[in-house]
């Protein structure tokens, strides 16, 4: 680069900066709508090529910003709590899933060194709402410690789960504000039909409409008391449990099977710029021709598109209800996802020997007080057991199904590997970011390299907050991630730390156009993802000096993140359960 272009860059880089600068001003303080998809892949949606409808995604997108490059952790909790506190998930204390292991990254629960994006954003001035899946928490019994709750970590108000997944149409753990409550119960929503989505979505609603009427009547000026909305979709997790009325939109969409619909995706990714021209697709996994089961194969991909399609509608409805507070120009809108499609096989195979719903209840009514208490239950609450495996076509309620590792390599496409891993596939999210007030160059793409630990110090930068270094005598870990400000601004770059991943043993760094990547027990592999993003060719042997230079770079963040090593905190689970035992 010569002087010239140099001064030309920096010249361009200012203006950016001031251009933002002058649309910050004018959109001082907005609200922040924070929404995220469950176990769904990077091409799913529309405007990443899927040919699922999102209709209101893509006009999200089409007037805001996509992101090309933006990672999650690759696996549910760990992912939600390095979201909610802009540090690794190991340094929230959520290093695997609930499960406590003693270890300082892996307690299942989120830390007091860490503060939630609500607990940053309320001395700021801002309401803070959550509707949808919190998932941080070991203690999830109604009568159990509430420490880790959503109303203890900063949030005004809640409705949503505590648990991690569960039926769609009678939600485990389900909790409104401190109170956990049954849907067939509840004295303030009473649907046609209870579905989980569309309770997210409408009690995302209520909130912004209550929220609109509280201002309005304490300060006379709706827009002065600005608000945070956190909403956590369960979508498009498993078990695959979609209303009939959203099945039937998809109905023969997935009778050509897997590579069909993958070489669809490619086709459009390619044509709407997500992929360069050298990327190319990953193999297909699953033969069609030899596929057994066809139609209930087809089926659980009718019903995974449907249930995208309705967490779709209701942002939607979200979107709405902004417009009729005339309060959209001045909301950042956030999308984005946990984890890639999912390939785990919960439900594919026959539950005992029940196979199909029989024609009479054998078992009694559950009362509509009754709360239910497990992930996956006994029985629906008309009294008829939950069927498992081919034949028992997912969608109603008395099936539980996951839509297996075929429909996953499709969702991922046109990546490696699936929720758990941290090859693309794994960790690759779309996210959309939407503020009229403040993004000029809608409708683009961007391609730096972020991950979720960004989005606290995005929230932080946009509403004029502190990120505290101290809560009382309790030193709060800083921020790892970097606000993303500047990119809705226009820039195209911003300078960040290397990113790193670890889960399960599966490791990764990413540093600008390199990637280094592990899959558990494998050794390192080195890829250029401006050539190869999707991981074909392993420059590990040929790039000996980058592969130690970041080999170096991960063992230091692992050591400072409180990342134990996978056969290690496997080895210390075991002697833990033998001295249990013993006692």
């Amino acid at each position: 680069m010569t002087n010239r272009d140099s001064l030309c860059a920096a010249v361009c880089g200012l203006l950016c900066c001031f251009a933002f600068s002058a649309a910050a001003t004018a959109a001082t303080r907005p609200n922040i709508i924070l929404i995220m998809a469950d176990d769904m892949g990077f091409s799913d949606i529309g405007c990443y090529g899927g040919e699922i409808q999102t209709p209101n995604l893509d006009k999200l997108a089409a007037g805001g910003l996509q992101f090309t490059q933006f990672y999650n952790t690759g696996r549910c909790c760990p992912t939600r709590a390095a979201l909610l506190t802009g540090l690794y998930s190991h340094q929230a204390g959520v290093g695997h899933m609930m499960g406590d292991d003693e270890l300082p990254g892996y307690r299942g629960n989120l830390n007091r060194t860490s503060v939630t994006i609500a607990e940053a954003l309320r001395p700021a001035g801002y309401s803070t709402y959550m509707a949808g899946k919190w998932h941080v928490t070991k203690s999830t019994a109604p009568d159990g410690p509430k420490n880790n709750w959503p109303l203890q970590r900063g949030f005004d108000r809640f409705y949503g789960t505590i648990h991690g997944a569960g039926s769609f149409y009678d939600p485990n753990s389900l909790t409104r504000d401190n109170t956990q409550i049954s849907p067939a119960a509840d004295p303030e929503y009473k649907p046609e039909t209870y579905y989980y989505t569309d309770a997210i979505s409408d009690h995302a609603v209520r909130f912004i409409t209550e929220h609109a009427k509280k201002s309005s009547k304490a300060d006379k000026k709706k827009d002065d008391k600005p608000f945070f909305l956190y909403v956590a979709y369960t979508a498009a997790h498993w078990p695959m449990h979609a209303l009939e009325k959203d099945i039937a939109k998809y109905r023969g969409k997935y009778d050509t099977g897997y590579a069909a619909i993958r070489k669809a995706r490619y086709a459009k990714m390619k044509k709407l710029g997500l992929l360069s021209d050298g990327w190319k697709m990953t193999e297909t996994v699953g033969n069609w021709d030899t596929v057994k089961n066809r139609d209930w194969e087809v089926r659980c991909m009718e019903v995974y598109a449907a249930m995208v399609d309705n967490m779709d509608q209701g942002i939607g409805r979200i979107v709405a209800s902004l417009e009729s507070q005339k309060q959209l120009d001045n909301t950042l809108i956030l999308f984005l996802q946990d984890n890639g499609g999912c390939a785990e096989t919960l439900g594919r195979r026959p539950r005992g020997n029940v196979k199909t719903r029989p024609a009479i209840a054998p078992f009694a009514i559950m009362p509509a007080g009754e709360l239910q208490r497990a992930m996956i239950p006994r029985q629906t609450r008309d009294g008829f057991p939950l069927v498992m495996g081919p034949g028992a076509m997912p969608g109603p309620a008395d099936t539980y199904i996951a839509y297996g590792q075929g429909w996953a390599n499709v969702s991922n496409t046109p990546f490696r590997r699936y929720k758990h891993w941290v090859h693309e596939g794994g960790i690759s999210t779309p996210l959309i970011a939407h503020w009229p007030a403040a993004i000029e160059q809608t409708g683009k793409l961007n391609s730096q390299p972020s991950h979720l630990i960004d989005i606290m110090a995005t929230c932080v930068d946009v509403a004029e907050a502190d990120y505290p270094k101290a809560v009382g005598d309790r030193r709060i870990t800083p921020l790892e991630g970097a606000s993303l400000q500047p990119l809705l601004g226009g820039a195209k770059s911003i300078n960040r730390n290397p990113i790193f991943w670890e889960h399960e043993g599966n490791r990764a760094v990413r540093e600008g156009r390199w990637k280094l990547v592990s899959q558990f027990p494998g050794e390192w592999e080195l890829y250029d993802m401006r050539a190869d993003r999707t991981e074909l060719n392993n420059l590990a042997t040929k790039n000996p000096e980058m592969l130690k230079h970041m080999t170096a770079q991960y063992d230091a963040w692992a050591a400072r993140a409180r990342v134990v090593p996978w056969k290690e905190l496997q080895q210390h689970r075991r002697e833990r359960r033998n001295k249990n035992k013993q006692q």
